[in-house]
């Protein structure tokens, strides 16, 4: 059974926690996600592109298929050729498929809003699950709602149409860290009403305003594709990016996604993105 007292602090500072005897604890899969920060996630569909992505340099590979989860035998696969975790997506309720991901093993489970819901009025109770899962959200209260169900990692989106448009993106960005900015200069007696008008869990805005940021890794994810696209989300904030799959629609998709990957990781280097973005990618943007 879920135990729901308490919500892990981000790295050492803990307000809560839950019970440490607990084997689904919080904390642990909070640990865990954080382990990808400052990294890039690739997506992927196939062991070649896994290969591609993990000698590039990528945190991670997420896997799907365009509208449900992926055949757990091509899971497996992926999972034998690369050392990388590895995270697959499920959708949204289907507590199934999560079961399943979480038995052939997968380091993270994506329950994705991307996908047509199984159930489209209730989330995973993803403290039922060992593994850490990943939740997208648009907005701080949303995301948030995701967090008191269990979700370890935040995932911002954005664009969806594959454009490289990344302007839905940076606005939900934008939007979640300017509240967190305003919740840390509230009065602490305005707290309350700054919870209800977000739909948030009182306690988790609280550890929030204490912390100064979000309690769990936060990753952005629509429409990056370039690196001076991944490093702006980290200049706004975010601990590491989604790469979307068309980095492979291009002559020498090692070279982009290398180039992303070390954006990634010197995001306020601008003499090195200023070559990033002309030698590494070859004019392929």
């Amino acid at each position: 059974m879920a135990n729901d007292s308490a919500v892990t602090v981000y790295r050492n500072t803990a307000v809560s926690d839950l019970n440490k005897k607990d084997r689904n604890s919080f904390s642990v899969k909070v640990g865990l996600a954080q382990r990808l920060t400052g990294g890039a996630i690739v997506h992927v569909t196939n062991v070649d592109q896994a290969k591609i992505a993990e000698s590039a340099g990528a945190c991670c590979v997420i896997l799907s298929e365009p509208s449900r989860m992926l055949d757990p035998a091509v899971i497996k696969q992926i999972q034998e050729s690369v050392p990388i975790p590895v995270m697959a997506k499920a959708r949204v309720g289907h507590f199934v498929e999560a079961q399943i991901l979480e038995a052939v093993g997968v380091d993270y489970i994506d329950e994705n809003e991307l996908f047509p819901a199984a159930d489209d009025a209730n989330f995973t109770n993803k403290h039922n699950f060992r593994v850490p899962f990943v939740c997208g959200c648009q907005d701080l209260g949303d995301g948030l709602r995701r967090v008191r169900e269990g979700a370890a990692m935040l995932r911002t989106q954005g664009d969806l149409s594959g454009s490289g448009d990344i302007v839905d993106t940076v606005k939900n960005v934008r939007k979640i860290m300017s509240k967190i900015r305003v919740l840390t200069n509230t009065d602490e007696d305005e707290v309350f009403t700054f919870a209800k008008e977000l739909g948030a869990p009182y306690d988790i805005v609280a550890q929030i305003k204490q912390i100064g940021r979000l309690p769990v890794v936060h990753f952005a994810s629509g429409g990056i594709i370039t690196p001076a696209d991944a490093s702006m989300m980290m200049q706004l904030g975010c601990d590491g990016v989604f790469i979307d799959a068309e980095v492979f629609d291009c002559s020498d998709p090692y070279k982009r996604v290398r180039a992303i990957v070390q954006a990634v990781r010197n995001y306020n280097d601008v003499h090195m993105l200023t070559g990033l973005n002309v030698r590494d990618t070859e004019g392929s943007y």
